[in-house]
């Protein structure tokens, strides 16, 4: 039977590689992100079970909203995926602007929270559930340029494991490095070099089965999607 799984950001990138993914191979994906037009041309080609919402993941009550209407309607997810993230323009952290910097903390930490308070109690009630919670190689290392980003997926690796230690079984989080892929936000940092890694779609091949490989043994684990 093909799973329920909640997405956020599925606009663009790897958002929308794995909505793509997930669908082919049989199963129902829920997903939100900001953008009006992209939401409704997704809404369009992929109909109910399938959902699409605008939703501004930093503003918790649109995340409660969304996650309300969607429990109401299919029950609890399977797999929830906080993909949706935000990288600063590359600069010393001091000449970074503040509306910069909370832009990064409210998508990247904040909506993360968000998006587990909403969908946990639901999950504990049908006790099992994996929640994916995006990290990033700049998660577990740094790089001038890029200090708020860094800051808010060593928080998601922080986030994760203490999470990790409150869920009861039947129920994993893991912190999950996607890798270094061509999307909009890579080409923000390394410019024309962003070329030289794999698309989205080519990199889904390989995300897809392995984030369905996920169970409960993966718990409070830091993984990497394996190269192609």
């Amino acid at each position: 039977m093909g799973r329920k799984i909640a997405i956020t950001g599925v606009t663009q990138g790897l958002g929308q590689a794995l909505t793509v993914g997930f669908i082919h191979a049989g199963h129902t994906v829920w997903g939100c992100g900001r953008s009006t037009d992209a939401i409704n041309k997704m809404a369009q080609s992929y109909e109910p079970p399938h959902d699409f919402a605008v939703v501004d993941i930093s503003q918790a009550q649109q995340v409660h909203t969304w996650a309300e209407q969607l429990l109401k309607t299919y029950g609890p997810p399977d797999i929830v995926i906080n993909n949706a993230g935000l990288i600063n323009a590359v600069a010393p952290l001091w000449e970074i602007s503040e509306r910069s910097v909370s832009g990064v903390i409210d998508v990247n930490i904040k909506g993360v929270i968000h998006v587990i308070r909403s969908f946990m109690p639901s999950m504990m009630s049908a006790k099992q559930g994996i929640i994916v919670n995006f990290s990033s190689g700049w998660g577990r290392s740094t790089s001038p340029g890029v200090a708020p980003y860094c800051a808010s997926k060593w928080a998601i690796e922080g986030l994760t494991q203490a999470l990790a230690q409150e869920v009861p079984s039947g129920i994993a989080t893991v912190a999950l490095n996607p890798g270094i892929i061509h999307t909009d936000m890579l080409e923000t940092c390394f410019g024309e070099e962003a070329h030289h890694y794999p698309a989205p779609t080519d990199w889904a091949q390989q995300a897809v089965p392995y984030i369905l490989s996920l169970s409960g043994k993966d718990n409070g684990r830091a993984l990497t999607v394996p190269l192609p």
